[in-house]
């Protein structure tokens, strides 16, 4: 408990605290030798970096708790159904393959709290696959892990609102209120529209130049 609690930069106390709390998972032991692992470590790196963003303990209790139990990583991170996106499990490794040195412990806690990271003992849920590898692709060509992040989360804020206008749009006015199959048109609109967005403010970036 000592060597984790060192390693995490926590207290004895505090990892004992954590511990009871049931942020952490229990300890592999052999007699009266408690054994702790990478995951450990890991688990209270994530523990860390929520608190910082604000979270609260019971918050993270009960995350930690559903991950425990089995609960579907969806379910847990809080997208309910629908849903078109396939979870990751990567370990840390492989994340670092995707993201290279801008794997910081700043950009894991922001990636925390948008909700595209979580932590499953030893492994790392990434929550879509498409976002990933497109947050990976425009890493390669030269944005920053951070800026790609921040602009997540206004794109966050903006995707939110037009989910809201098409939801009740099509509550209101679709003839058997199946939202859930109408789901591609409302989907359609939104691409169409960002294209013509991005060919007008391209247009206008070239006549600039």
């Amino acid at each position: 408990m000592e060597e984790l609690a060192e390693a995490a930069g926590i207290t004895p106390r505090t990892l004992r605290f954590y511990r009871e709390r049931g942020l952490i998972p229990p300890p592999r032991r052999e007699g009266r030798i408690a054994w702790y692992g990478p995951h450990h470590l890991a688990r209270l790196r994530t523990v860390a970096a929520l608190l910082e963003r604000g979270h609260t303990l019971n918050g993270i209790a009960d995350l930690a708790s559903a991950f425990e139990s089995g609960r579907d990583v969806g379910e847990v991170l809080g997208l309910g159904e629908p849903t078109e996106e396939e979870p990751v499990r990567l370990t840390p490794e492989q994340l670092a393959d995707h993201f290279g040195d801008q794997v910081t412990a700043e950009n894991f806690a922001a990636a925390l709290d948008l909700g595209y990271l979580a932590t499953d003992g030893e492994e790392i849920v990434h929550v879509s696959r498409r976002l990933l590898e497109v947050s990976s692709a425009l890493v390669d060509e030269g944005v920053p892990l951070a800026a790609v992040l921040a602009a997540a989360r206004r794109v966050r804020h903006h995707a939110d609102a037009l989910a809201e206008l098409f939801t009740d749009l099509l509550h209101a006015h679709a003839r058997d209120g199946d939202v859930d199959r109408l789901r591609p048109l409302a989907k359609s609109v939104v691409e169409a529209e960002l294209s013509m967005a991005l060919d007008r403010r391209l247009r206008a970036r070239g006549a600039e130049a």
